[in-house]
Order: structure tokens, then C-alpha cells, then sequence
């Protein structure tokens, strides 16, 4: 990757009856944004080993224009409309990467 990419981290809470829905959501999410648009390097998806209703995504966009793309594609639109009446708390950051250590192998 590049020196300079622009990343996103969002923390969510989910209601617990919906914990299974929302993380088949999020991981196709994951998977369409990575396999669907080419200015996203990376989405992963975290959980919480202590509950499994706190799902962490950490991601990687070549810059703020395509994050804001983004935003804009169908598949996040279905998938934050799908997914919002099952969240609690949603808090999200961006920043902007200044060093990438690629790992071996």
C-alpha cells in the first residue's frame, strides 16, 4: 500500500437478539466493499472475545474521496438499512495512515 491512506474505525454495539444477523451483515459488507470497489485495500471485521455484541471494523481506502464513494454504493446503503435497528451504539473515527509494515509471508 501507499504512504498515505485514509482509514476508518467503527465500534458497534448490537442489541443481542441480533448479534448472528448483524455479523453475516458485516462480513458480506466486508467482503462486497474489499471485492467491489477498488479504492478499498482493506475492511476487517473484529469481536469482542469478552461479548460478542461489540464488533469492531478497521479500514483502509486509498483516500477521503473513496471512503465517501463508499457511502454511496448500494451495498452500504442496504446494509446500513438493514442493519441500524439492531444497533445500540455506533462510534466511529478516520484517520490517516501514515505507515504500512506489510507482513511476511
Amino acid at each position: 500500500m501507499r504512504g498515505s491512506m485514509y482509514v476508518v474505525t467503527v465500534n458497534f454495539e448490537i442489541e443481542p437478539a441480533h448479534v448472528d444477523d448483524f455479523r453475516t451483515a458485516v462480513m458480506r459488507q466486508a467482503e462486497n466493499s474489499v471485492s467491489l470497489e477498488p479504492d478499498c485495500h482493506r475492511f476487517d471485521v473484529s469481536v469482542d472475545g469478552a461479548d460478542p455484541a461489540k464488533f469492531f471494523l478497521y479500514e483502509i481506502y486509498t483516500d477521503e474521496a473513496a471512503f465517501q464513494a463508499h457511502l454511496k454504493t448500494a451495498h452500504y446503503a442496504d446494509f446500513n438499512a438493514t442493519t441500524t435497528p439492531w444497533v445500540k451504539a455506533k462510534a466511529g473515527t478516520r484517520f490517516e495512515s501514515v505507515l504500512q509494515i506489510p507482513a511476511h509471508g
